[in-house]
């Protein structure tokens, strides 16, 4: 895959990335970072970012991550997630994600997230099986 399709498929993300106000930092093979400002919109009633929201980046980086590595004729969807909550993150902050490959298989796609917080600690991990099948219109 030329440099150009990659950032072309990475960089088209879908309409609920843009609602919560994901951006992309960078996309390669083995890493896809993120970036999502914590708003009054993504907190949940303690005044934090939701867990929903944490695990939706996740999804979404993942997800792209997978999307990059794909052989032609092919696309995924999300077979397991798994979230390790560590620390809050107050609206305010922004979250960023860095997702790499544990495994890139045939059939599946196995990614780690660490969210971490704008001092750098980690406030999530999560882990997502991302399963490859064949596109149908």
């Amino acid at each position: 895959m030329t440099r150009d399709e990659l950032d072309r498929i990475a960089f088209d993300q879908p309409a609920f990335a843009e609602l919560l106000g994901f951006r992309l930092i960078s996309a390669e093979p083995d890493e896809v970072v993120a970036e999502l400002s914590v708003t009054e919109d993504l907190a949940n009633r303690n005044g934090v970012m939701h867990g929903g929201a944490l695990m939706a980046m996740a999804d979404n980086v993942g997800g792209t991550a997978t999307m990059i590595n794909l052989p032609e004729g092919k696309t995924t969807t999300t077979l397991e997630s798994k979230t390790n909550f560590l620390r809050a993150i107050r609206i305010g902050d922004t979250a960023r994600a860095r997702c790499v490959p544990l495994h890139k298989g045939r059939t599946t796609m196995v990614w780690q997230t660490t969210i971490t917080r704008g001092d750098g600690k980690p406030a999530a991990i999560v882990t997502q099986t991302q399963i490859v099948i064949e596109w149908r219109d």
